[in-house]
């Protein structure tokens, strides 16, 4: 594809976006390329790089055109981030909506009033409010500035900065080193991650999913904070572990390993095409004591299990606020109506997942959110209804699941951000039930 092709399809790719607004992005992209078989590796990247590019900057991109007084289109959208972000100049606009075959059509004399009101300005305006400056939704920004006072502008940085490629070593089949030498003898370098004992980043874009070591389950794409949420649950050998929002059981993975394959897991979802993930990863990592369980409605699954684990993880569904610079589309899709509702869900899990924790045994709440009603709120309300539960101090549950170095970060919960660990955004409370 010509150049100037690329950018008629992520025009149209933006409109297919459009049209899903409640899908997710990744989703609607890979079927608007399934229908476009015709389009090689390299376009496809090239498309959606400009794609995400737009949506990444969306809330800045729409401020600007706003102010224009027109309606925010894809073309009028990737039209202004040529100007904004790429800073191509107004002529170089009309280069590329030139008309050419396979190019985009031309500027209509409408379209070219709004764009020279854009031409020379800054994408961070001076006027624009604290939100769309930051890149946040205004929603969420109460509770951002709740967790990082005045770091917010680095952390807001950091959720749209690009994230690295994370993988986790199956210590059930290699060693960390021995994995590291396996991709380095195909063309990809690695080096250990800063926290997690069993990680290794990917200084790049490469294609993890072709090689031998990932097809031979001698790793798994997680990125590092997840690997230290499952490091946390502090599974071992013999013990009966829940993974009670097991998704496709990438922590399942994790906590197979720490227990040497001995004991049994249970991965509980309630999506059928997840859990059918779960059972294909699962068997290419060797992983043969675990098992899948998909939680129904009218299922008495957790209540004839009540107290027998010996450890019990939630990861819980949340806004995933601390994955935006993975999910860009995820901040334009969220609402605050859906962060109202997904805090009742988590405290609905959370009762009901607690009930399988035997006496003695560890309860780990966790999210991918940065948002204080997701985390330490919610497990402040767990707490104050559950007096058989308190909170283990993350120093000791670093200590407990064999850490000698420092616990990334203090106090009673792990809370991680990409501006301050490098890693995704996560939260991770360790609660132990009283014997």
């Amino acid at each position: 594809m010509t150049p100037l092709a690329r950018i008629s399809a992520a025009i149209a790719l933006l409109d297919a976006l459009e049209s899903a607004p409640r899908r997710p992005a990744d989703a609607v992209a890979n079927d608007f390329f399934r229908a476009r078989r015709f389009i090689g590796g390299g376009d496809r990247r090239a498309i959606a790089d400009r794609a995400w590019g737009v949506v990444r900057e969306r809330a800045r991109l729409d401020w600007h055109v706003d102010r224009t007084g027109a309606a925010p289109t894809g073309r009028l959208l990737m039209a202004a981030y040529l100007l904004l972000v790429e800073g191509g100049g107004l002529a170089g606009v009309e280069a590329a909506f030139n008309g050419a075959q396979y190019a985009e059509r031309p500027l209509t004399p409408e379209e070219r009033r709004y764009l020279a009101k854009l031409e020379g300005q800054p994408l961070l305006h001076p006027k624009m409010d604290e939100a769309t400056r930051l890149n946040l939704p205004e929603w969420a920004l109460p509770g951002l500035k709740a967790r990082f006072g005045e770091e917010l502008p680095a952390a807001a940085a950091g959720l749209e900065g690009s994230a690295p490629l994370d993988l986790r070593v199956n210590l059930l089949r290699t060693s960390r080193e021995a994995a590291a030498a396996a991709l380095a003898a195909e063309g990809i370098p690695t080096e250990p991650t800063r926290f997690s004992p069993w990680g290794l980043r990917v200084p790049d874009r490469r294609p993890i999913l072709a090689t031998r070591a990932f097809e031979e389950g001698l790793v798994e794409i997680q990125d590092e904070g997840s690997q230290l949420i499952a490091l946390l649950a502090d599974a071992r050998p013999g013990m009966k572990v829940a993974d009670y929002c097991a998704g496709a059981a990438g922590k399942t993975l994790a906590m197979a390993a720490t227990m040497g394959n001995r004991g049994r897991i249970a991965a509980l979802d309630v999506s059928v095409p997840r859990l059918a993930g779960a059972t294909k990863r699962l068997r290419r990592a060797g992983v043969d004591n675990a098992e899948t369980h998909l939680l129904e409605s009218g299922d008495r699954w957790v209540k004839r299990r009540a107290g027998a684990f010996d450890r019990v993880l939630v990861d819980a569904p949340c806004t995933g606020t601390g994955t935006w610079r993975r999910n860009p589309d995820a901040r334009l899709r969220t609402t605050e109506e859906d962060y109202a509702e997904l805090i009742t869900k988590q405290r609905a899990i959370l009762d009901r997942a607690a009930s399988l924790v035997r006496p003695g045994g560890k309860l780990v709440y966790a999210t991918c959110s940065v948002l204080p009603g997701e985390d330490e709120e919610q497990v402040r309300d767990f707490l104050d209804h559950h007096s058989d539960f308190s909170a283990v101090p993350l120093a000791e549950a670093w200590a407990d699941a064999g850490m000698t170095t420092p616990p990334p970060g203090e106090g009673a919960h792990m809370a991680l951000a990409p501006h301050s660990h490098g890693t995704d955004g996560f939260f991770a409370a360790v609660l132990r039930r009283r014997a």
